[in-house]
């Protein structure tokens, strides 16, 4: 009797993550990975070497924000999470562009659409079209993924789903690095 009831408290505990809307992103914030930075993965030159077509800013290469933190995010107009945490990345940028580059990169998509889509929202994030090929070390196996790196190139975020960006850890987390 005492397992039962052991087993259906942690089904229910298991179901209020999986279901309820905005918990699973809370407790990520409170648990936030910051010990993580030590063992980093770093980026190396080469994986910055991409050549990047502007969508509402100038052409470029990623290596242009080498030293730099930077917010890199793969994206596409096609993807449901991707464009549900627009908003957040918008409020984001709004609030810390000062402080960290942002680099959103459409993947599989058309610069017709990717325009429309930044048009239609009022969204004026810094994005682009990758015009070379990915380093494995970055290249996305899902949508969106997003990096942030710090000024010597380590990823110390690698987010493979949607979130709400402009959390108060979030924007913690860029105010630490940036330092």
């Amino acid at each position: 009797m005492k397992k039962n009831i052991i087993y259906l408290v942690l089904i229910v505990i298991i179901g209020v993550i999986a279901f309820v809307p905005g918990v699973k992103e809370k407790l990520q914030d409170t648990f936030f990975p910051i010990a993580t930075i030590e063992n980093a993965v770093h980026v190396s030159d080469e994986d910055y070497d991409i050549d990047l077509q502007g969508i509402n800013v100038p052409s470029t290469n990623l290596k242009a924000f080498k030293d730099k933190a930077v917010f890199l995010n793969f994206w596409g107009t096609w993807c449901p999470p991707c464009r549900k945490e627009w908003p957040s990345i918008q409020k984001l940028y709004d609030a810390r562009k000062d402080k960290v580059d942002f680099v959103l990169i459409a993947m599989n998509d058309q610069e017709d659409a990717v325009r429309k889509f930044l048009k239609e929202n009022n969204y004026n994030v810094p994005v682009y079209i990758a015009q070379s090929p990915i380093s494995e070390k970055i290249l996305p196996k899902v949508f969106p993924t997003t990096y942030l790196l710090d000024k010597n190139g380590r990823i110390i975020i690698k987010e493979d789903a949607s979130r709400d960006w402009n959390s108060e850890s979030a924007h913690q987390f860029i105010d630490s690095i940036v330092k």
